[in-house]
């Protein structure tokens, strides 16, 4: 039996969580899921400029969980962007930070 997953800690909820291309029906595309813990290590990492270390420890994670959630991350947006598909963005282990969160 697997060990039970550890809830990971966002600062930020998108504003929007469904992006796709203009022009072509939604029905006609693949979607592609993007966690919220894996749009925080995007957000953190890439958008913040933060070290992997910082990074994780905003999360409460160690530093190679989030080395391997934000290459998760990268290739799923790679894939958003390079084929044209649907990336909506919800879901995954989480808790809100309750001293960054805008909520």
């Amino acid at each position: 039996m697997p060990r039970p997953l550890k809830p990971r800690t966002i600062g930020v909820v998108p504003e929007v969580c469904h992006f796709k291309p203009r022009g072509v029906p939604a029905r006609k595309m693949k979607t592609i899921g993007l966690s919220l813990d894996e749009f925080e290590a995007i957000r953190l990492a890439d958008y913040e400029g933060l070290s992997h270390e910082e990074a994780a420890s905003l999360m409460n994670i160690s530093r190679p969980t989030f080395s391997r959630l934000v290459e998760k991350a990268r290739v799923k947006v790679s894939c958003f962007l390079v084929e044209g598909n649907q990336l909506v963005i919800n879901g995954g282990n989480i808790e809100l930070d309750p001293e960054n969160s805008c909520l």
